[in-house]
């Protein structure tokens, strides 16, 4: 890693915070906005751990990413099991899902940060352009005390995107992605032979060119939403995608757009 002390791809205002806070806890998620953050930690030379919350909720290619990030970066990876499905105010699916999965997932973290002697300094990924209406899960981490330096700092997605193509990171330019309940309505029952089916639905349309979208469940059925510049890449794969969905839903209601962050 050749870019460790290239503090230039660090705003000002970040560089101030990891002087600061030098000794922090990285909920750690593998994607552009939290490898960015693990680089620049490192990059300013703070003594950052990051912590991987393996649930029902992350297909297994997150994990591989988060595995591969902390490697390119030479970086200390916690990795750490926690079962949300047990928690019924999650595995129920209620509109406030998020707010008891962000406790439980934050919980697991502080839990393993204290152990480690971290627990004084938790940051998260969330940044400038993250809207927090609607969002239940950047309520428990007020709540919790979790510190989300990007946003702090008014550093927006597009300019994580940036600062990560500077800095060489192989992250800059992954898909947003949200975790695998949010492709079934609320109210609906979580279940893990559900999720992984998701899972693997994704996975296979996401081999047929597909690189932004999203497989969601409406009773046994699916509907297909992506980008609207990848629409044309949906209409001229469609035949192969329904024939991939075919063999994990009884038929597809619809396409559509996705929308950002969902």
């Amino acid at each position: 890693m050749t870019h460790m002390n290239k503090t230039e791809t660090v705003p000002e205002g970040l560089r101030g915070f990891f002087e600061d806070n030098p000794r922090l806890a990285l909920a750690f998620s593998g994607g552009s906005d939290s490898s960015y953050l693990f680089y620049a930690a490192k990059a300013c030379g703070a003594d950052i751990r990051a912590y991987f919350v393996k649930t029902q909720f992350q297909p297994r290619s997150e994990m591989e990413d988060a595995i591969r990030t902390a490697r390119y970066l030479d970086g200390d990876l916690c990795i750490i099991d926690r079962d949300v499905l047990a928690d019924g105010r999650i595995a129920s699916n209620p509109p406030d899902r998020c707010y008891w999965c962000k406790h439980a997932v934050f919980g697991a973290i502080s839990e393993a940060a204290r152990k480690d002697g971290r627990d004084s300094v938790i940051i998260d990924a969330t940044n400038a352009s993250d809207d927090p209406e609607g969002r239940p899960g950047m309520k428990a981490l007020k709540e919790m005390g979790i510190r989300s330096p990007l946003r702090e700092c008014q550093i927006s997605k597009p300019e994580v995107r940036e600062l990560s193509r500077e800095a060489g990171l192989w992250t800059w330019n992954l898909p947003s992605n949200s975790c695998l309940a949010t492709r079934t309505p609320f109210g609906t029952v979580l279940t893990e032979d559900g999720l992984r089916r998701t899972e693997e639905a994704e996975r296979r349309v996401g081999m047929l060119g597909l690189s932004d979208f999203r497989i969601r469940t409406r009773g046994d059925s699916a509907f297909v939403e992506t980008r609207e510049d990848q629409m044309d890449i949906l209409d001229r794969i469609r035949p192969e995608l329904e024939s991939v969905l075919s063999e994990y839903y009884s038929g597809i209601i619809g396409y559509g757009i996705r929308r950002p962050g969902l």
